[in-house]
């Protein structure tokens, strides 16, 4: 039986879908198969899965690759890349890496939001973070945080942002929040706009359980990840809790964290 391999692909980026036979057929000839469709059954004996594109797409990838503990490895076809191991010119060296099983598997913290309303009950998987954020320009608005039941402060704000240390560089690093090491097990909660001078971003344990209600203002927004999104009325609440599935990133040495701050969290005003 021939080894497998997945590919997900970012198809907005011209470049990454002009790529695909070209990888296609390097796969075949060295005896590997390639599966460009995710489906439940095909993909539980994938060695490993290749994503084209930006962070969203390794994200992705990531997110549907932990329930069978399979890495992924991320070609960086988008502006940033913090997530993706390789560029785009280094693509078939990384490739020979793989093959040869010369490289390491990073384990990344994963979160499960839960939101019980009208309707059913609603779970997330979640890799970076979890954003509410107010609908109305008018007003703001009041989250209540709980920490394993017990509350925090929760001044009115533009909303609040639950990251994992991989969320902790992505929109968390933008409203002031700390980056934190992705070998750190914590959650970071970043408040937005805080009407509060004592307002700060609070690092907290993994093993806490976050409730987050609206107690004041009509509705406020919530997405996952960025991809899913649901609207929390006042009075609801999403709990947030780390998750036992990890994602997995292949890593081929070369790239600390350090140097991964270094590179791709520089003053970019010029770009």
């Amino acid at each position: 039986m021939n080894n497998k391999m997945g590919l997900w692909v970012n198809r907005s980026k011209i470049d990454s879908e002009s790529l695909i036979p070209q990888l296609i057929y390097w796969f075949n000839r060295l005896g590997w198969d390639t599966i460009l469709e995710w489906d439940k059954e095909k993909t539980q004996d994938v060695d490993f899965v290749l994503s084209l594109g930006g962070d969203g797409t390794v994200l992705e990838a990531a997110r549907e690759a932990a329930p069978y503990n399979i890495p992924v490895l991320g070609v960086n076809y988008g502006r940033l890349g913090f997530l993706c191991e390789v560029e785009r010119g280094e693509i078939y060296f990384a490739l020979k890496k793989v093959l040869r099983k010369e490289y390491s598997v990073e384990e990344r913290l994963m979160m499960i939001a839960s939101f019980t309303g009208s309707e059913e009950k609603q779970q997330y998987t979640v890799l970076n973070d979890v954003v509410f954020l107010r609908e109305s320009t008018e007003t703001l608005v009041t989250l209540q945080v709980k920490l394993s039941g017990e509350p925090i402060a929760s001044p009115p704000s533009d909303g609040l942002i639950i990251a994992t240390p991989t969320g902790s560089t992505a929109y968390s690093l933008s409203a002031g929040g700390p980056v934190v090491s992705p070998e750190v097990e914590a959650m970071i909660i970043t408040p937005l706009a805080a009407h509060a001078l004592s307002s700060r971003p609070m690092v907290v344990s993994h093993n806490e359980k976050i409730d987050v209600i609206l107690t004041r203002g009509n509705s406020c927004r919530v997405t996952f990840d960025g991809k899913h999104t649901i609207i929390l009325n006042s009075g609801e609440a999403v709990r947030i809790v780390t998750s036992p599935l990890k994602a997995k990133f292949i890593r081929l040495g070369g790239r600390s964290f350090p140097k991964v701050v270094r590179e791709k969290l520089r003053d970019r005003w010029h770009e």
